[in-house]
């Protein structure tokens, strides 16, 4: 059954100050196992996971000041390397932003808000190695909500939320979604 806006159940299961502790875990993360930030990339995937990007990278830049947010953060448009571009609705490419340095040799995380089918980041793994040879490639999201087509994980995760198929995950944020800072955060819909 699908719902309608009158059966339609939604619980926020993460609130705004929710989804900074996860970025901050995520940050200190990526650099734990990075030990440190030295050619360290951030590739957002856009819509969302362009200002989660960004939002890392500041964060990155509070634990490591050698990390300059400016130079290593960047967005990576996927729409041309969707598999559904035939059966989906018609979509806007966004702009692809790759810091100066480029990607050869890098160590590229690629930031994104919801991992569900995992066809999004396999897009973004074709359209990286169009620009490019990456040292090491790792993916942070803010929420892993399981059901993988394809073998792919995250390295770093805000949230594990369990689902069903028939519910939806919204993320909601300030710079994509219109929200204020206060009312960001995730909810599921039943």
């Amino acid at each position: 059954m699908v719902a309608t806006p009158e059966t339609a159940e939604s619980s926020q299961v993460m609130s705004a100050s929710d989804v900074e502790r996860a970025l901050t875990r995520i940050a200190h993360e990526i650099v734990e196992t990075q030990r440190g930030t030295e050619g360290l990339m951030l590739l957002g995937i856009p819509r969302r996971g362009a200002p989660l990007a960004v939002r890392l990278g500041e964060k990155l830049a509070r634990i490591d000041p050698s990390f300059d947010p400016a130079a290593s953060v960047g967005a990576l448009d996927i729409t041309m390397y969707r598999d559904d571009l035939r059966s989906g609705a018609a979509r806007t490419p966004e702009p692809t932003h790759v810091p100066d340095a480029g990607v050869d040799g890098a160590t590229v995380v690629l930031v994104d808000d919801v991992l569900y089918s995992g066809r999004t980041i396999r897009a973004a793994l074709d359209a990286l190695s169009d620009l490019g040879r990456p040292q090491t490639v790792r993916l942070a999201v803010l929420v892993d909500r399981g059901h993988r087509d394809l073998p792919i994980r995250a390295d770093h995760v805000g949230k594990n939320l369990p689902t069903s198929r028939e519910e939806r995950v919204s993320v909601k944020l300030a710079e994509t979604d219109g929200v204020s800072a206060e009312q960001e955060g995730v909810v599921i819909t039943r």
